[in-house]
């Protein structure tokens, strides 16, 4: 009988090619002709950035011209949720794989326009072309909405006016709900009137901080033009005046009833409905 050699290599491992190595990953590359993108090393092996941003980061160089890249369409499209999305395209913009600009058509619309670098650019102190202005993480969408205002010099201003005695206090209390919100003393002389407006339409001062402080862009680079933005996008209606409160009727207190000593309920001691009066004797 033949003898057996256990060491010897089996039928599957001699097929494995020479210079393989003993571990890790083995490509198997097959050359693609078309529907394919070129992706730098240098994003898919960054060192600082997210596996998200770098999925994200190749997705958006594999897309056509003018597909939508915003967090709508990447929330729409991935199964990661609006925080990890946004936090994603701040990392590609801090590391010059992504810009997100606002510039005007000649029909003087201003639109948000996405560049996408497939190698970075050359740092953050890069100037910004003199024709485009930063603008905030989140889209624009048609209908006001307290995620899109902008946040330049040109943001609208409240109409100036009296001011309501609660207006200045109300925008000097916003940092309770962020610190990002502590104003300077000119800006919230420049916001008390559009405060005003809503105070007076009868919008409860906690509903009016709650309008200003919800859902606030990230980053936040200008607040007091955010909330100039809001007091003026977002001013509500002339709201009815609150019904007026009912008076409460508490119940009458405990008697002992003279009668039976029972308890029950009246404004003054006395006898029960259970137990006839008293006879004028025994009165």
């Amino acid at each position: 009988m033949a003898l057996q050699h256990p060491s010897a290599p089996s039928r599957a491992s001699s097929r494995v090619r020479a210079g393989t190595p003993r571990s890790g990953v083995t490509h198997v590359n097959t050359p693609h002709a078309t529907h394919f993108t070129v992706v730098g090393n240098h994003l898919l092996q960054h060192r600082e950035l997210s596996a998200t941003a770098i999925g994200v980061a190749a997705y958006i160089q594999s897309l056509p011209e003018g597909a939508p890249v915003g967090i709508r369409a990447l929330v729409a499209r991935f199964p990661e949720g609006e925080i990890r999305m946004s936090s994603a395209l701040r990392e590609l913009e801090r590391h010059g794989y992504l810009e997100r600009r606002r510039e005007r058509l000649e029909t003087g619309r201003v639109v948000t326009r996405t560049y996408s670098y497939n190698k970075p650019l050359s740092g953050p102190d890069e100037p910004p072309p003199p024709d485009r202005e930063p603008v905030p993480d989140r889209e624009p969408v048609p209908a006001p909405d307290p995620q899109a205002e902008p946040q330049g010099s040109a943001d609208p201003e409240p109409e100036p006016g009296p001011v309501h005695p609660g207006a200045t206090a109300l925008l000097a209390g916003l940092r309770r709900h962020d610190p990002r919100l502590l104003l300077a003393e000119r800006d919230v002389r420049r916001l008390a009137p559009g405060v005003s407006a809503w105070l007076e339409r009868g919008a409860d001062p906690e509903a009016v901080a709650l309008a200003l402080t919800a859902n606030l862009p990230e980053p936040l680079r200008s607040p007091a033009s955010v909330l100039a933005y809001r007091l003026k996008a977002l001013l509500p209606p002339h709201l009815p005046a609150a019904p007026s409160a009912r008076p409460i009727r508490r119940p009458d207190p405990f008697q002992t009833c003279d009668g039976c000593d029972r308890a029950f309920r009246a404004p003054r001691p006395g006898r029960c409905r259970d137990c006839p009066p008293p006879t004028a004797a025994a009165a």
